[in-house]
């Protein structure tokens, strides 16, 4: 008599099912999916943020299991039990949860030892009755595992940023974007040594650039302190930013003239330096900036000539803004050697000479700015992208048609 074999397929269906089995089947205390006490600190931390309303404990009573929570994610772990991992509160699905209007951070929060991912989103609003700052003690509890930690749009939340967060020093993501968060920059950032990603834009953040996270955060990809109150000169120990990908400074008060070593930055795609009072020679502190695509420098007093650069290493160049930088000179012929450029601001410096013929030749270019000058001469006959069809006029063209338009720079 024959035997029949088990397909392998079969066996792990079994398995699976089993799994799934003994999961839904933990519903007692003997069984449970999470410790009581990390259960207990999930609802509190909650309530701090919702208000004191929201009873979790009936309303989801397995919240790593039948009844999930939005926004809440759990793994599960080697001991067999379930750990919430991923905590993200405010108005980004229909469902999810959303912040009272007293809503604070509950030292419950630094009870959740296996937590990955923390992200407020809109939660506390703009109010002088109810400041909330970010807690100042307790991250240390946090420290082996917080790998994201991200507030975005909370106009309530004030204070300075605590130097507690350089102790979290498996932090890869840092995003505290479109806040209120206010007095200098902490060194101590310097310490995150695993950081990818370092936004602290639109808030009202104050002091110098520290020279530690330049020092110390190699693998940094996105480092973005845009819209503040940012003082002083950019510390050279940027250039020690081997990996980052894009760099943004702009709407500043950062001056003084650009460390050579920003050269360094040889990955670098996107540079953003525009409405700062940036001055002084800053053609030698670009120059190994091969792999850029966008650069913004306007609205700085850097001054010089653009036709120092050497533009055919600048290959790669999608955007040049440098308009507004008292720069003097000829636009040089060179400049029409970026194949790839679709946008060109030079207005409102003091250019002279003739507008190079090679200009209309350009394959990509779809925006011009070139008013504001001392040029002489015309374009004729600039084709236009396709995808520049339809779009606004820039300033300084005066006649469009349906593949050519004609400049005006005199």
């Amino acid at each position: 008599m024959s035997r029949r074999s088990i397909a392998p397929s079969a066996v792990l269906f079994l398995l699976f099912f089993l799994l799934c089995f003994q999961v839904l089947s933990q519903t007692d205390g003997s069984a449970a999916l999470m410790e009581e006490k990390e259960k207990q600190a999930l609802y509190s931390m909650i309530q701090g943020f919702v208000g004191t309303w929201w009873n979790g404990s009936q309303l989801y009573p397995d919240p790593c299991g039948w009844t999930p929570i939005q926004g809440v994610s759990c793994d599960l772990f080697a001991n067999g039990m379930w750990y919430v991992t991923v905590v993200s509160i405010g108005p980004i699905f229909d469902n999810s949860l959303e912040c009272a209007k007293d809503a604070e951070f509950s030292t419950h929060l630094f009870e959740l030892g296996h937590l990955r991912s923390l992200s407020i989103f809109n939660c506390f609003s703009a109010s002088d009755d109810n400041p909330v700052t970010i807690p100042a003690q307790n991250w240390s509890k946090l420290s082996s595992t917080l790998e994201n930690l991200e507030f975005r749009l909370n106009r309530g939340l004030s204070g300075e940023i605590p130097a507690g967060l350089g102790g979290l020093v498996n932090l890869q993501t840092l995003v505290l974007t479109d806040n209120s968060l206010g007095e200098g920059i902490p060194w101590e950032l310097g310490m995150l040594v695993h950081l990818k990603w370092l936004t602290l834009s639109g808030n009202q953040l104050s002091g110098q650039v520290p020279a530690s996270i330049g020092a110390n955060l190699a693998e940094l990809l996105i480092m973005d302190l845009s819209s503040n109150h940012l003082i002083g000169t950019l510390p050279s120990s940027l250039g020690g930013l081997s990996s980052l990908l894009k760099l943004d400074l702009s709407n500043n008060l950062l001056n003084g003239s650009l460390p050579r070593e920003l050269g360094n930055l040889k990955n670098l795609t996107l540079l953003d330096l525009r409405n700062n009072q940036l001055s002084g020679e800053f053609v030698r502190s670009l120059r190994g900036m091969a792999s850029l695509q966008v650069m913004a420098l306007s609205n700085n007093a850097f001054g010089g000539k653009i036709e120092d650069f050497d533009w055919k290493s600048f290959g790669n160049l999608t955007h040049l803004d440098l308009s507004n930088m008292s720069l003097v000179g000829e636009i040089p012929d060179s400049i029409t050697q970026l194949k790839n450029l679709r946008f060109l601001a030079l207005d409102n410096n003091q250019l002279s000479g003739f507008v190079p013929a090679r200009l209309a030749a350009m394959p990509c270019l779809s925006t011009l700015y070139i008013n504001g000058n001392n040029l002489s001469g015309s374009l004729d006959s600039l084709r236009l992208s396709t995808r520049g069809q339809g779009r606004d006029l820039p300033l300084g063209i005066t006649q469009i048609s349906a593949t050519n338009l004609v400049v005006k720079v005199q």
